[in-house]
C-alpha cells in the first residue's frame, strides 16, 4: 500500500503538515523502507481520523491539535526504531547496525548497557591486536610454568611469551567468537522479551 499525503485547502496547514510528515520519515531512515512506510501511513491515518471528527474547525487548529497529540515523532518513534534496529542487526550481525541499536535501547535496560559495554570490550582485543604488531610486549605471558597475563605488560623480564606470532590470528578469532556470542545472546534475550510481551 503507498502512503498518500493529505491536502489541506489553508497553506499554513500544508506547510506544517508537511514538516511533521519530514520528520516521521527523518526519523524512520534507520529501519526497512516497509516498515517506515507502515508507521508513515499509520501517522496519516491519526491525522486523517481526527480532521474527519471535527469538520468545523479551521484545518490548521485542527491539525496542530492532533500532531501535539501524537507528540515529537522523534521521541514517539524512538522505541519502535530502537527494537527494528536490534531486530535488524541480530539477523545480520552488522557491527554499526548493532551499535546504533544499542545507543537507542541503553535507555530500555540495564542489559543494554551491560551488552554495550561487552561491545565495547571486544574493542580492547582489537588494540592488542594492532599493539602486537609494533611491539613485543604484548601477548600471552607464563612465569615458571604459570598463566599470568594475556595483554601488555609493562615489563615482560621473567616472563615467557608463549604465542609469538600465533597471538595475533588468535585474538582475531576470538574477537569473531565473542561477537558471535554476544549477537546470539541479544537475540535470544530480544525473542524472549518478545515471547514475554505476546
Amino acid at each position: 500500500m503507498k502512503f498518500n499525503e493529505l491536502q489541506f485547502k489553508n497553506t499554513d496547514a500544508q506547510r506544517v503538515y508537511h514538516q511533521y510528515i519530514k520528520r516521521i520519515r527523518n526519523t524512520v531512515k534507520p529501519i526497512p523502507e516497509a516498515d517506515g512506510q507502515e508507521v508513515l501511513m499509520e501517522f496519516n491515518s491519526h491525522i486523517h481520523e481526527y480532521l474527519q471528527k471535527y469538520p468545523d474547525q479551521p484545518e490548521l487548529n485542527s491539525l496542530l491539535n492532533i500532531i501535539d497529540k501524537l507528540g515529537a515523532p522523534e521521541e514517539v518513534l524512538k522505541p519502535l526504531i530502537a527494537d527494528k534496529l536490534l531486530e535488524k542487526a541480530t539477523r545480520t550481525f552488522n557491527p554499526l547496525h548493532l551499535f546504533k541499536a544499542l545507543v537507542l535501547n541503553i535507555t530500555n535496560g540495564i542489559s543494554y548497557t551491560i551488552f554495550a559495554i561487552l561491545y565495547l570490550f571486544l574493542g580492547s582485543f582489537a588494540f592488542l591486536i594492532f599493539a602486537k604488531a609494533f611491539t613485543t610486549d604484548v601477548g600471552m605471558y607464563f612465569k615458571e610454568g604459570k598463566f599470568q597475563a594475556v595483554g601488555w605488560i609493562k615489563n615482560p623480564d621473567g616472563h615467557e611469551e608463549v604465542l609469538g606470532h600465533w597471538f595475533i590470528p588468535l585474538v582475531v578469532f576470538a574477537i569473531m567468537l565473542i561477537y558471535l556470542l554476544l549477537t546470539l545472546l541479544l537475540k535470544l534475550k530480544k525473542s524472549f522479551i518478545n515471547t514475554k510481551l505476546s
